[in-house]
């Protein structure tokens, strides 16, 4: 048996605010008329979310006198700079990955902080140096001596290429166990110009952290767990420019057009057979998948192209309705439901996560 997820945890910031008060808040952000406004309230509606979180209350607020990280006016103006913005990300991101962290390796013992050997971070809404591994070393109280390596601005992905860097280090070091940590503060990056691709964008992401523990083999007997079979990429030079994540004078700004929902469904099924041809598998040896719910159309759009049914990707849409797109940290909130609910033993798990690129990480993975 090779490398494993032995543990899981997630944590999310204290702010837990409802899709419709987000709503009303972008509404008059953008300053929308009646028309404007019943066209931005359908896409809410069909955004499969019904909550999101958020280091930034202001998005709960009504009146624009209650906030406290935007400008107390209508406008907004002027418009918070990307140093503001990450001078919060600073204050907060380390906190909620501590958080994940203590989550995923709460039944382990104490003991457990000062036995990791590697840490890897993953993020991609914040940087700064010394930057959050040195910060998560020091709250966790982990080893100086701990080996870091962090994984940044590669979107909603990265997660997997940190599991994929772990997986590495494992085979490499059967000894090693590895702590990933992802931690996205999406809503840092809210940006009010009036486009069609702000509206998807700000309907869509949210705040959170996961953590995960690698380790070459299951860590305990009796405890189910990941192990971590495949690994497969490709990006699609042709969709380069339907994705994009960008860092402006007011924050760091996406790119997300209609037409990558499209562009997963064309191109999907012809990954997916590189994949598991890459594993040495078939179709009829997956029977679970676990899918980036990047958003409604783009878990349809898999469901479509390979032929799945809805309920395939049941844990993915309860992820997206009960936090959002959390960017990189959210196919790790899918696993972690997955494990914990413990009723996929000894099955495979086909898993994807999407990106600028446009790119596509696969994973194969199987419950034990």
């Amino acid at each position: 048996m090779g490398s494993c997820i032995s543990a899981l945890g997630t944590a999310n910031p204290e702010h837990k605010i409802p899709q419709e008060n987000i709503f009303r808040f972008m509404a008059n952000a953008f300053a929308l008329d009646d028309t404007n406004r019943a066209r931005l309230k359908s896409i809410y509606d069909h955004a499969g979310i019904s909550q999101r979180y958020s280091v930034i209350p202001d998005f709960g607020f009504a009146d624009s006198d209650d906030f406290t990280f935007f400008e107390r006016n209508t406008t907004l103006e002027p418009f918070i700079s990307t140093q503001k913005r990450l001078q919060l990300y600073q204050q907060k991101a380390a906190d909620v990955a501590a958080d994940a962290v203590r989550s995923c390796l709460k039944d382990l013992g104490e003991g457990i902080y000062k036995e990791i050997t590697h840490l890897i971070t993953v993020s991609c809404t914040g940087m700064y140096a010394p930057g959050l591994d040195i910060d998560l070393v020091e709250q966790l109280g982990l080893n100086r001596n701990t080996e870091r390596t962090c994984i940044n601005f590669m979107g909603c992905y990265g997660a997997v290429n940190g599991l994929k860097t772990a997986d590495y280090i494992c085979r490499s070091n059967p000894q090693a166990k590895v702590l990933v940590v992802s931690v996205e503060l999406c809503t840092l990056h809210f940006q009010k110009e009036n486009t069609l691709d702000n509206w998807v964008a700000n309907s869509l992401f949210s705040d959170g952290a996961a953590a995960a523990l690698i380790t070459n083999g299951p860590l305990t007997s009796g405890t189910p767990f990941i192990e971590l079979e495949s690994f497969y990429t490709e990006f699609l030079p042709e969709a380069r420019d339907e994705m994009g994540w960008y860092v402006g004078n007011t924050g760091f700004e996406m790119r997300l057009t209609s037409k990558v929902s499209r562009q997963i469904k064309k191109y999907i099924k012809p990954i997916t057979n590189n994949l598991l041809a890459h594993a040495g598998l078939d179709y009829s040896q997956i029977s679970a998948y676990a899918i980036h719910p990047g958003g409604k159309k783009i878990l349809e759009a898999v469901e479509d192209a390979l032929d799945l049914p809805e309920e395939s990707n049941a844990v993915a849409y309860e992820v997206l309705q009960q936090y959002g797109n959390m960017s990189s940290a959210t196919i790790l909130f899918v696993l972690d439901k997955m494990l914990k609910a413990g009723k996929l033993i000894d099955q495979r798990i086909l898993s994807f996560a999407f990106g600028p690129g446009l790119t596509v990480e696969g994973m194969v993975l199987q419950m034990h």
